[in-house]
This record gives C-alpha cells, sequence and structure tokens, in this order.
C-alpha cells in the first residue's frame, strides 16, 4: 500500500475543479482501498457554524472512490475519468454534522467491480483522533469506458 509521501495530490485523482474537490489528500492506497482525509474548517465548502451536515458524507464518500479510481487510471498510464454515483445503501451515520475542528478519515473499499463499470464499494468515515466510526455506506458506481458517447446514448 502506498503512503501519502507517495500519492499525487487528490487533485490530480479526481475530475473536479476548484472548491468542488472536497477532500484535503490521500492518506494510503492500493488496488482495493484507498484512505483519505478532510478536515472541516470555517472555510469549508458546506460549512455552517457548527460543522458540515453529514448528509455530505455520501460525497465524501464518493470522491474518495473517485480518488482511488483515479490513482488505478494513473498506476496504468491513463487519464482519470468521470464516473457517476448511482446509489448508496445503508448510509448510516452516528451523529447530524461533522464538528469544525474535526479531522474525518474517508476509508472506501471496492467490494466488486464488473467489466461494464459497474462498482460496489464499501465505505467508512472515522474520526481521526479517536478513529471512532462517524458514518458508513455501500455506494454503487459506474463509470463508462467513453463519457461522452455514455451522455449522448443516455
Amino acid at each position: 500500500m502506498l503512503n501519502e509521501k507517495e500519492l499525487p495530490p487528490v487533485r490530480e485523482l479526481v475530475p473536479h475543479d476548484g472548491e468542488m474537490v472536497l477532500l484535503d489528500r490521500v492518506l494510503s492506497a492500493d488496488d482495493e482501498n484507498l484512505c483519505a482525509e478532510v478536515s472541516i474548517r470555517p472555510e469549508t465548502l458546506f460549512c455552517e457554524a457548527s460543522g458540515v451536515g453529514a448528509w455530505v458524507g455520501i460525497e465524501y464518500m464518493a470522491q474518495a472512490i473517485a480518488a482511488h479510481a483515479g490513482y488505478l487510471a494513473q498506476l496504468r498510464g491513463e487519464p482519470v475519468k468521470v464516473g457517476f454515483l448511482l446509489g448508496s445503501r445503508r448510509y448510516e451515520c452516528s451523529q447530524p454534522v461533522f464538528a469544525s475542528g474535526s479531522v474525518l478519515h474517508i476509508h472506501v473499499h471496492k467490494a466488486l467491480q464488473g467489466d461494464n463499470g459497474l462498482g460496489a464499494f464499501e465505505c467508512q468515515i472515522s474520526d481521526s483522533a479517536s478513529g471512532v466510526s462517524l458514518a458508513n455506506a455501500t455506494i454503487t458506481v459506474f463509470q463508462p469506458n467513453n463519457v461522452k458517447d455514455f451522455l449522448q446514448r443516455s
């Protein structure tokens, strides 16, 4: 498993721009797993007085999955491609808000990857200081071979 010093910046791994890159960095990655980090600060997108609503946890998970796909693409010498969040099963969060000042670790594990671009990931958000699990879900995603053709057919 590669660690943070051996990995590219998260902005090189996800197909997002500017403020829409919600993750701060990738801490570790391998063929099946990735761990990313986000610090909840006043300038964090979606942050209000008390912190970031727990509903944003799904997007943190989705971006960690995108970073994993980007990491694998870079290993193969391919460009980072757009993917789609299809849905989630059993998103459960133990709190309504990720508190300002907290640092979250987003863990994703590839549970299933089909040749057709469909995938499923077991995801967890934990508090970096205590290691306590705050949220978990199974996220389903789709990454077509050719996004432009897929969108034109849709």
